[in-house]
């Protein structure tokens, strides 16, 4: 674990004196993330202008839930960004032969050689929103409840992680999934909401196939009205254990049929 760590911060540290090289590169990409997330709330502020509440939900509910959305994707994005990186050219164009050639787990080789620092901008918007309106939506703090935040952050950072790492490893088969992640990554969107507002399906489909619904809506539930902790709180927990077995079961077995590729 500390050799682990020691590369891990060796890494990062070349990573971020690359980006300081393109200064205008990582300015860039921090304000567009920035411009992304105010059209979200700024499509959320046109919604309310005409209703009064969404599915019984005040616009300052929908905004906890939309800013405590953007911490755990925030995180993710920060740490694991590389991912999209094998399923899109690392494994076509034959360049993860390297991590198969240094005496580091590939995986957290991969992981560890891109710190993605512009998503630092969709990490503070997201807990400015919920610092913002959690004296408004009558959400209580108190020790356990500030616990169980802070437990449940990392769970739902691991089901983005796993979805990406298990659409991610079809490559090693295929040559190329990126397209796959992004399939699957896009149903992210819909945890940003609450699920009531959706059909039977989409509900389903975000709760027990893509539980992007984990990440946002369910856990930030517990925090807004301290209900039902063992399927809001256990339930992240849970599935995001689950959904990263299955992915890392997914990752070793490709990792085994691989064979590099390139031209």
């Amino acid at each position: 674990m500390k050799r682990a760590w020691k590369i891990y911060k060796i890494l990062t540290i070349q990573n971020l004196k690359r980006l300081m090289e393109y200064k205008i590169d990582f300015l860039t990409g921090a304000i567009s993330f920035l411009i992304d997330q105010a059209v979200g709330i700024g499509f959320i502020f046109i919604i309310f202008s005409q209703i009064p509440n969404l599915a019984g939900f005040t616009f300052e509910q929908i905004v906890f839930i939309y800013g405590f959305s953007l911490i755990p994707k925030g995180i993710d994005h920060l740490l694991t960004d590389n991912l999209w990186s094998v399923g899109y050219f690392i494994v076509r164009k034959g360049d993860f032969d390297k991590y198969l050639t240094r005496p580091i787990n590939p995986l957290f080789h991969v992981i560890a050689e891109n710190f993605q620092l512009d998503a630092i901008g969709e990490l503070l918007v997201g807990i400015v929103l919920v610092c913002s309106v959690a004296g408004t939506v009558g959400m209580v703090v108190t020790p356990l409840s500030i616990l169980l935040f802070i437990i449940v952050i990392p769970f739902s950072s691991l089901i983005y992680t796993s979805i990406k790492m298990g659409t991610a490893a079809i490559a090693f088969w295929t040559k190329q999934s990126g397209q796959i992640t992004q399939v699957f990554y896009m149903a992210n969107e819909f945890a940003k909401y609450p699920t009531t507002i959706y059909n039977q399906f989409i509900r389903t489909i975000i709760t027990y196939v893509v539980p992007f619904a984990f990440t946002g809506y369910y856990p930030a539930m517990y925090l807004l009205t301290g209900e039902n902790p063992l399927f809001n709180i256990g339930g992240t927990v849970i599935i995001s254990i689950i959904l990263f077995i299955i992915a890392y079961t997914i990752w070793c077995k490709g990792l085994n049929a691989y064979e590099s590729a390139g031209s």
